[in-house]
């Protein structure tokens, strides 16, 4: 069945860097459009970033363009968003999400503090 398991979240400072990884199972990353979208406390769920299937065209919310980079692997069938210049209101529960069928990961903590 279809699987998404999230990792590399964690705490980290103003200005710093994290990688977050999407780990695919039960279906062929590369043929579907996946996105990463996050919901900080109180806030509703929102997206930050998706790849297209295919030829991997990439889009991003105005709030991280320029500061995350979304991409895949398709060798080892794992998404990725790499996270840069983070700021405290990037706080938040980052879910990977495969559109069709509306299947979401559980979730990795970000949290950006000094």
């Amino acid at each position: 069945q279809v699987q998404l398991v999230e990792s590399g979240g964690g705490l980290v400072q103003p200005g710093g860097s994290l990688t977050l990884s999407c780990a695919a199972s039960g279906f062929t990353l590369d043929y579907y459009y996946i996105g990463w979208f996050r919901q900080a406390p109180g806030k509703d769920r929102e997206g930050v970033s998706c790849i297209s299937k295919s030829n991997g065209s990439t889009s991003y919310a105005d709030s991280v363009k320029g500061r995350f980079t979304i991409s895949r692997d398709n060798a080892k069938n794992i998404g990725y968003l790499r996270m840069e210049n983070l700021r405290p209101d990037d706080t938040a529960v980052y879910y990977c999400h495969k559109y069709q069928g509306n299947f979401w990961g559980q979730g990795t903590q970000v949290t950006v503090s000094s």
